[in-house]
């Protein structure tokens, strides 16, 4: 008796600001005892701001309702900001959690996001909407959120990585002023 809740999206009225959620993988799981089996739910959740923050979380719980207000409270306390140029990424990235791996590449506009099951769901979550996603190795769920979640934290501005080398942001990347002249006249 599987139970799949994947892709289920909410938007609860808590304070704060209005995040994303979107559970990505239930797992109901079993603990012997003398007296028998006891029964729980463990379940994988990502939160995002559809803006740039993202963060993902993992609960587990007698019921469903506990495990995904668990795993949301987890998943906003991991939150942080990715960069991002428009609505995609700066730069190629690869990242690897456990076995899996996850191939990031920035696309033109228009492309949307090219990538499946939790890699998918963490993007959205996100905010990047012009992306092309590979996963290679095991496809288990928790490890590709978790190989996304780590090839967000690799992605480096362009504005960053040309302060590293003691360069120009414009000489580095000399097409990044349109591109954030274009996203500045979008936001108003």
């Amino acid at each position: 008796m599987k139970m799949r809740l994947s892709g289920k999206r909410e938007s609860r009225n808590t304070e704060g600001p209005q995040l994303d959620v979107r559970v990505i993988r239930t797992n109901k799981v079993f603990k012997t005892h003398k007296g028998g089996k006891t029964a729980s739910w463990s379940i994988l959740v990502v939160v995002g701001d559809n803006k740039g923050s993202v963060g993902v979380g993992l609960g587990k719980a007698r019921g469903i309702p506990d495990a995904i207000r668990k795993a949301e409270e987890a998943a906003r306390k991991a939150m942080f900001k990715v960069p991002m140029i428009g609505d995609t990424i700066p730069h190629e990235v690869n990242a690897v959690a456990g076995s899996s791996r996850v191939v990031l590449r920035p696309a033109s506009p228009g492309t949307g996001v090219k990538a499946g099951g939790a890699v998918r769901m963490c993007l959205e979550a996100a905010g990047i909407h012009n992306v092309l996603a590979k996963s290679l190795g095991s496809r288990n769920a928790i490890n590709m959120a978790y190989a996304t979640i780590e090839a967000f934290r690799e992605l480096i501005s362009p504005e960053d990585r040309a302060k590293q080398r003691g360069m120009d942001a414009d000489e580095l990347v000399p097409w990044l002023a349109k591109a954030r002249k274009e996203e500045a006249d979008a936001a108003h």
